[in-house]
């Protein structure tokens, strides 16, 4: 008898593009629109993309937003994670998450630097709040699309977890 094997967890996506240039106007980034097609490609949805400007506190807000009123799956950042002094995201997503996942940007950083030595510099961060995971990706596409590549097999597998130990209640 054949084993039948579970059916993909399908993923719900919030995009947050973190720059001074994009915030204005809300316009989805070249990122965020590069990850998005690679993640519907995965068959998961992007529920919502929305763009805030580099500042800590707005960051936060958005983020703990997208983890609380949205209740997505998964929340990834795009930008504001270099070594400018707007270069805030890691600092904000730390201070919303209540576990972080380091091994997640170790293995982005890895598999990235075989490609491009500068990505050891990347600082993004990942971790989780409430029942969403959280992820820090580059705001240039193509290293965005490289760390997003690196990690997609696992985001599934987390996500299943975070469900299966998250109690069903209200916010």
């Amino acid at each position: 008898m054949a084993s039948q094997r579970p059916d993909p967890v399908r993923l719900t996506l919030g995009l947050l593009t973190v720059s001074d240039g994009a915030a204005p106007s809300g316009t989805r980034s070249e990122a965020a629109a590069a990850v998005a097609l690679a993640a519907e490609k995965l068959g998961w949805k992007v529920e919502v993309s929305a763009s805030v400007a580099e500042d800590e506190r707005q960051i936060r807000a958005s983020l703990v937003d997208l983890c609380v009123e949205n209740r997505v799956d998964l929340v990834l950042t795009l930008g504001g994670q270099g070594l400018g002094p707007r270069d805030v995201t890691p600092e904000a997503t730390r201070q919303v998450l209540e576990k972080e996942l380091p091994g997640l940007p170790e293995l982005m950083r890895l598999k990235c630097m075989a490609k491009t030595p500068a990505a050891a510099l990347s600082r993004g961060v990942a971790g989780t709040r409430r029942r969403t995971l959280i992820l820090n990706l580059p705001g240039r596409p193509k290293a965005a699309l490289e760390s997003f590549h690196a990690v997609a097999g696992l985001l599934p597998h987390a996500v299943g977890m975070l469900r299966e130990a998250a109690p069903s209640v209200s916010p």
